[in-house]
Formats: structure tokens, sequence, C-alpha cells
């Protein structure tokens, strides 16, 4: 578990950012192992965002320094994913919705995508997958990777069904050598998706974990994403990481 006490700083009004929300979810990962990120560096940010993004969210002074520590968090998750030990960033601003050139949605960096990006740039991998059970398409992260062939991108929408058999397929037929999963949990049944059971998370998680041992030596990390209903939230994380780990 990749995590930071600084990402309980409530940095602006938006239900991403409210207070207790990272304390909902800590609260629940007893027993789970917890290290820190170091905040990424310009260069890493650059590596999907324009010079122009970069310098419009270092305007924002109480969201910058998280914003640089969140896209920290999942690059430690990557680097421990492709060492063999599965992870989650427990981190917040969340990412999902930041393009190139602009963000909205509650998110400033694109966290998964520079974590991905750098794994392909340093060679330590070739392909990659992204799976994303936010109740919002990523945009962000489609735009980002859009013409790539090193990365597939699947945003699980639609009924309860749909989802679940639509992530299974989509990793059946890929071909990557690491999973990251934008982890959203807003979904839910008591979120405002209104779609998913905590159970149904655990069922992602498994998932997941079974496609990354049958096709890339088990290589996998989650991002947290967008979930709002605080008082499911973290079991629904850990119900996702039961079945993840």
């Amino acid at each position: 578990m990749v995590y930071d006490e600084r990402f309980r700083t409530v940095y602006s009004s938006d239900p991403a950012s409210a207070p207790g929300r990272m304390e909902a979810i800590v609260k629940e990962l007893g027993g789970f192992e917890f290290v820190k990120p170091e905040p990424a560096s310009e260069e890493e940010i650059l590596l999907v965002h324009s010079p122009s993004h970069l310098e419009r969210v270092k305007a924002l002074p109480s969201v910058y320094p998280l914003a640089l520590l969140a896209a920290g968090g999942a690059i430690k998750a990557s680097e421990l994913a492709v060492r063999g030990e599965p992870s989650f960033a427990l981190i917040r601003p969340p990412g999902h919705h930041a393009g190139p050139s602009s963000c909205w949605g509650f998110c400033y960096f694109n966290n998964l995508a520079i974590s991905l990006r750098r794994l392909l740039r340093l060679g330590r991998i070739r392909k990659g997958a992204v799976v994303d059970f936010d109740l919002h398409y990523g945009d962000g992260t489609a735009s980002i990777f859009s013409g790539f062939r090193e990365v597939s991108y699947h945003h699980a929408e639609g009924t309860r069904e749909e989802i679940l058999e639509g992530i299974a397929s989509f990793l059946e037929k890929g071909d990557y050598e690491v999973i990251a999963v934008s982890a959203g949990f807003d979904n839910h049944l008591e979120d405002w998706g209104g779609t998913l059971s905590t159970d149904d998370y655990r069922e992602i998680g498994e998932t997941v974990k079974e496609w990354s041992l049958r096709k890339c030596g088990g290589r996998r990390y989650g991002v947290l994403e967008g979930g709002y209903n605080l008082s499911v939230l973290g079991r629904n994380v850990r119900a996702f990481l039961e079945g993840f780990g």
C-alpha cells in the first residue's frame, strides 16, 4: 500500500478532497504493509503533460505539492508491480480526467498515465493494459494513450454483468506486461452510480489478479480515483484489495 499522511490534507472544496475521505479508507486496511512515495519530478510530469499544463497546476499552491506526491505514489506502485509485488497507490488528487493539456473532474495530473508512460520510456515494459472501473470514463487517460499501440485502455461500463464480463474479456484478449488499474469506487450501490456491490469489487480484483498471473507474471498495480460515500468507501477498497492481492 503506497500512502502518505499528507494525502489527508484538504486541498480544495471538491468531493475527492473531502475531509475524512482518506481516513475512512485507511481505518479499513489493517494488516496491509504501507510504504511512502516520493513526489514526482517535473520531468516525469512532462512525460504526458504539456509544459503549459504543468505551469497551470503549479500556480495552485494548495494543490501542486499533493499533485506531485500523488503522481509519485503511482510511480512507486508501478515500480513495485514490475518487481513482482502487487501494489495499490492510496493517493489523491485523482487523475484519470487529466489529459495532455487539460483537466477536470477533481483531477490535475494523470497519475496512472505518468507511471505507465515512465515504465515504457525506461524500457521496463513494452506493453501495458489499463482497466478503469471508475463510474466515469477516463477521458484523460484515453487521450494520452490515443495512438499508442503499446497501451490498451478499457473503461468498464454498463450493467453489473456487462462491467464484470467486460473486464474479463478485455484482459483475456489483451497483450500486456503489466496491468494498471484506475480504481474508482463511485459506481457502488450506495454511491453515485448505484450499480456494483462490495463483493463485485472483490471479484474485479480477483479477475485482475487471475489474468495478471496467467499473462504477465502477476505484475499489476492500482491507483485510487473516485469514491465519495465515506460510509462504504473503505470496505469497498478493502474488498477490491482482498481480491487483487
